[in-house]
């Protein structure tokens, strides 16, 4: 995955520019989708966008909170699919 950077507000070097990417990605674990940057005097404000983050659904079932049922026993699956499940 390439990152985009815009940069506003003034000029910054290549090497300056890869060197915000390059910290970006020790500091977050991740490379950002894109960078704004915006360049005031000596300071520089940055903006990360790194996209959509994954996440996995947790749900209490039987008194465990599970995000799939693959790792339960056999037990486990018959006492789940053997539950009553209540409506409104």
């Amino acid at each position: 995955m390439a990152c985009t950077v815009t940069v506003t507000g003034g000029v910054l070097e290549s090497t300056e520019i890869d060197a915000y990417i390059k910290r970006a990605k020790e500091k977050y674990g991740s490379e950002p989708r894109h960078i704004d940057m915006n360049v005031d005097g000596d300071e520089i404000e940055l903006q990360y966008d790194f996209g959509g983050q994954n996440f996995q659904r947790i749900r209490r079932i039987t008194g465990y909170l599970v995000g799939t049922l693959d790792r339960f026993n056999n037990g486990k699956r018959a006492e789940e699919h053997d539950r009553v499940k209540h409506s409104l």
